[in-house]
């Protein structure tokens, strides 16, 4: 069974994540995602964020047919996570490159493509616009 990790904020779902969450599910059997804490979300993105608590993000992401399961981690990074977990594959976004995916070091790495136009930053800007 091969184990494929993502991970991320997931704070405003959008289809540039479904996406990515579909092709862990095409190119492994078991899609765990690493969701960072509301408190570490808080650390990276600011006060201002997440604008979805915890919980909500959490019970929207298993409620999807492309995770298996959503493992929450405290930390800047995933990078302990990644090492408990063991994944056979880390998959990220493409505004990321296999260098800079933190647990490049433990496992084979793919990026999927960013799709074009769709970002939480975006998404967050559109509503304050209108």
């Amino acid at each position: 069974m091969s184990i494929i990790f993502t991970n991320g904020c997931f704070d405003i779902v959008h289809r540039g994540h479904l996406e990515l969450l579909k092709y862990c599910k095409s190119i492994g059997d078991k899609v765990i995602v690493g969701l960072n804490s509301d408190k570490s979300i808080k650390k990276i993105k600011g006060l201002k964020r997440p604008i979805n608590c915890e919980s909500d993000r959490i019970f929207l992401l298993e409620s999807l047919i492309y995770v298996d399961r959503v493992i929450v981690f405290n930390q800047n990074t995933p990078y302990e996570l990644i090492k408990k977990i063991n994944p056979d594959i880390i998959v990220k976004g493409g505004d990321y490159t296999v260098d800079s995916v933190v647990g490049s070091n433990l496992c084979e790495v793919r990026i999927f493509n960013y799709v074009e136009g769709y970002s939480t930053t975006k998404t967050i800007q559109s509503i304050i616009s209108r």
